[in-house]
């Protein structure tokens, strides 16, 4: 399947590193012109500069995409995209009888509210060209919700709410809406955390199939998930060939739900 992109302009949220990178890459590397976004414009310019180094086309916007302000400075430097990817999250352990009012707000601004300030800025012009892909990358979270991070799992599924409702919107208009369910995935500090819990003689193939044995026995895939492999869903879903695809939630979980449908 060839996947062409030529002419289109992406925008992914939170890609200045781990799953945001690689979907930048992805995109860029099948002819889009990415923009690049996160907080800090040194980490902003070595993306652009990787994502460039990988072969594609890429700008830098350095913009925090939770804040109305934010997003302002977003549009006045970026005001029209074909492809937006609401990538940004964060997430923390917190017993769930500790998780403070603050907390709630703090991850529902990041990782519902951003991305619906963004469907809201960018959709009706989508809508007007009658073409667009807006994606959210939720997790596994959003269906098996933890007990250690339950503020982390609601806004999770919070998101694959955001998207089949937005899909709703935009019927009929040749622009689609998608979320994508992210499996446990080897990003950044994951390594660590690994060797943290199995031998750390291991070498890093073995150390990673141990910890999925041991600590996520419910993955079929047996192994964390690259980066890149969820790429890969977000650029088919950004293609002409998932035209009929909309108001979805497509898992890239390694098997790790166990269920049918999400």
């Amino acid at each position: 399947m060839q996947i062409d992109l030529n002419g289109r302009t992406a925008l992914v949220t939170g890609s200045t590193q781990g799953i945001g990178l690689a979907i930048a890459t992805g995109l860029a590397r099948s002819g889009a012109t990415v923009a690049v976004n996160g907080r800090n414009r040194e980490r902003v310019e070595a993306a652009v500069t990787t994502v460039r180094g990988a072969g594609g086309a890429a700008v830098g916007v350095c913009a925090d995409v939770t804040t109305a302000e934010g997003v302002g400075q977003l549009l006045a430097e970026l005001p029209a995209v074909d492809i937006l990817v609401n990538n940004l999250g964060i997430f923390g352990a917190v017993p769930a009888r500790e998780i403070t009012d603050e907390q709630w707000r703090t991850i529902f601004e990041v990782n519902v509210l951003s991305a619906a300030r963004l469907l809201r800025a960018y959709l009706p012009g989508m809508i007007e060209r009658r073409w667009g892909r807006a994606i959210q990358i939720a997790s596994d979270s959003a269906v098996v919700i933890p007990e250690e991070m339950i503020h982390y799992g609601v806004s999770k599924t919070a998101m694959l709410a955001l998207s089949r409702g937005f899909a709703k919107d935009a019927a009929g208009t040749g622009v689609t809406v998608n979320s994508v369910i992210a499996g446990p995935t080897h990003t950044g500090g994951v390594e660590e955390f690994v060797y943290q819990l199995v031998d750390r003689s291991l070498p890093w193939d073995r150390a990673q199939r141990e910890f999925m044995r041991t600590h996520r026995p419910q993955s079929l895939l047996q192994r964390l998930i690259e980066p890149e492999e969820i790429a890969h869903m977000v650029v088919y879903l950004s293609s002409p060939f998932a035209s009929a695809t909309t108001g979805g939630a497509l898992r890239v979980d390694g098997g790790y739900v166990d269920s049918i449908l999400p």
